[in-house]
């Protein structure tokens, strides 16, 4: 959406019009990326995955809500993301490193610093 609103920029030195860059847009745009929001989500989880299990955002995280689904292929829940995302940053036993503060979070820097979570067009 952000490319289509800023639309194409004319380049002096090549004297042609050229399409902004993900990163370029997000430079001007100062939003978020995509993998941002799935870092903070990895986070969030971590935080809330170490809370003792009475506490209501824990309960809320795994709660089963009994609803219908629409026809067709079903969408990915919030939970099925996690799953890929952890899957991506951490291995096979990524939910065990959960509990070991200290390692979740030299895992989550690494994450971001290597960029292993990468956008799509990235």
């Amino acid at each position: 959406m952000y490319r289509r609103i800023l639309g194409p920029v004319y380049v002096n030195e090549k004297k042609n019009w050229s399409i902004l860059t993900n990163t370029e847009i997000y430079a001007v745009v100062k939003k978020p990326t995509i993998r941002d929001k799935r870092l903070n989500r990895l986070r969030w989880f971590g935080h809330v995955e170490r809370m003792e299990e009475n506490r209501i955002p824990k309960k809320v995280l795994y709660m089963n809500l009994e609803t219908t689904r629409l026809r067709g292929r079903p969408r990915n829940g919030w939970q099925d993301e996690m799953r890929e995302d952890g899957r991506l940053v951490g291995g096979k036993g990524w939910k065990e490193r959960v509990y070991n503060r200290e390692e979740w979070k030299k895992l989550l820097r690494r994450a971001r610093n290597h960029r292993i979570l990468r956008m799509p067009m990235e």
